[in-house]
């Protein structure tokens, strides 16, 4: 199955069975959609067990996703590995507050799901620039005992970051348990300091560039409390008063000429110049 969901956002339903079975929240999987294409991660926004499939949600923003994108209903992909990472650690806290932003949403949705499953009450804010990028409002709804949209922009919403949305819950004197924030860099940066400021436990789950997903590269390193970690396999969710959000910034900036040249290249392919 393929949906569109927003702008340049699509919905596939794949068919790997084991790896439905097996997955939980917050594990992802790394993929290849031919021969010679690069392996990206994604992370399993859900899966059907009856049918065999997991729910993969891809922004085309770089060649792979672009490519990934424009695959028709019944094609197929080279390979798929999984589940892979560390499953989110669910229990019952008592007040959770997933925070997804952009296409971070998709990676909020299992997580709340999974905390309401357990009992928790979940409260969970969700934004996007403008309306047309806000995705999975209704999954998010259907799982949560409170929800706070808000856009960039004021189209949808309430207008501000997440931040604003968190402030408002914290100024009430809502008693928080448990944060989680998954999104732009930027953003769990700010739901970070701003959580360390009330001390309100909270996780950050990080998706950064990887190859292999089992450690092996190493290209997936982040600094948590002065060490060294692997995202693929000690994460991919830390403590996010302990993260080096600076330096991982500037790591993943790293490739952004590389990966801008690559997508410039595919689009050449694609249109020729007569």
């Amino acid at each position: 199955m393929k949906k569109e969901l927003a702008q340049d956002v699509v919905l596939l339903k794949v068919e790997a069975p084991v790896i439905a079975k097996k997955r939980k929240a917050g594990q992802f999987i790394i993929l290849r959609i031919h021969e010679y294409g690069e392996r990206i991660p994604l992370t399993i926004a859900d899966s059907d067990l009856e049918d065999g499939t997991i729910t993969l949600i891809i922004q085309g923003v770089g060649k792979t996703t672009i490519e990934l994108n424009s695959l028709k209903e019944g094609e197929y992909i080279q390979d798929i590995v999984g589940p892979l990472g560390t499953a989110t650690h669910i229990e019952n806290f008592g007040t959770t507050v997933p925070i997804g932003g952009g296409i971070g949403i998709a990676v909020a949705y299992p997580i709340a799901k999974a905390l309401k499953e357990e009992g928790n009450k979940v409260i969970s804010i969700i934004g996007a620039r403008r309306k047309d990028l806000l995705i999975l409002e209704d999954e998010i709804r259907s799982v949560s005992d409170e929800v706070f949209v808000c856009t960039d922009d004021g189209s949808y919403g309430e207008k501000g970051f997440v931040t604003d949305a968190l402030q408002k819950l914290i100024d009430r004197n809502q008693k928080i348990n448990q944060v989680i924030t998954i999104g732009p860099l930027v953003m769990m940066k700010a739901v970070a300091n701003l959580t360390k400021k009330y001390t309100i436990p909270t996780q950050a789950s990080l998706n950064p560039i990887m190859i292999d997903g089992t450690g092996m590269c190493g290209g997936c390193r982040v600094s948590v409390d002065g060490k060294s970690r692997l995202v693929c396999v000690d994460g991919p969710e830390f403590d996010a008063h302990q993260i080096d959000f600076d330096e991982l910034m500037q790591r993943l900036s790293s490739y952004r000429d590389l990966e801008q040249e690559s997508l410039k290249m595919h689009v050449c392919k694609l249109h020729p110049k007569e």
